[in-house]
């Protein structure tokens, strides 16, 4: 499973993380930048969700049509 973190940077800016738990543990931590303004932190989350929907695979194959 895979989820987003946003958290402080020891600077005062805004971390954006994409972590991937199993079992209950982080077993991979993918770091997406940093950001002071809301817009920087926006196109940050936007990112980080294009990592994690790239992982995924579509629920149904719609090529064929």
């Amino acid at each position: 499973m895979a989820y987003i973190r946003k958290f402080k940077t020891g600077s005062g800016k805004t971390g954006v993380q994409v972590l991937y738990k199993y079992n209950g543990e982080i077993k991979k931590t993918v770091h997406v930048g940093s950001a002071e303004s809301e817009e920087g932190i926006n196109l940050l989350l936007k990112k980080a969700q294009k990592i994690i929907d790239k992982d995924k695979k579509p629920l149904f194959d719609l090529g064929q049509f």
